[in-house]
């Protein structure tokens, strides 16, 4: 499976925001988020969301319609779709 390309475009004491691209085909890798976070998407389309246990969900993403989720959410995040996937990720730093 190809990287999603992440491009990190704030990080101050407060905040890091990163605009991640996924590719179709393409995966975040593995991780689990140290801080609370915004996901802010920049495209439509839809992420399939594969937990720690292999568990596989969907997730819907709306232009402009931005969720919230605590810190400690470990995840893959992977595009098997046909068309790019583009969203801007917001972590809030304690």
């Amino acid at each position: 499976m190809l990287s999603a390309k992440s491009d990190v475009q704030v990080d101050t004491p407060e905040v890091r925001v990163t605009e991640w691209r996924l590719a179709p085909g393409s995966a975040t890798g593995h991780h689990i988020h140290e801080m609370d976070y915004v996901i802010v998407p920049v495209t439509a389309g839809e992420m399939t969301i594969v937990g720690p246990n292999g568990e596989r969900s969907k997730a819907q993403l709306s232009t402009g319609k931005s969720y919230f989720r605590k810190a400690g959410v470990e995840h893959d995040v992977l595009n098997e779709t046909a068309t790019e996937i583009v969203f801007l990720e917001v972590e809030l730093k304690p």
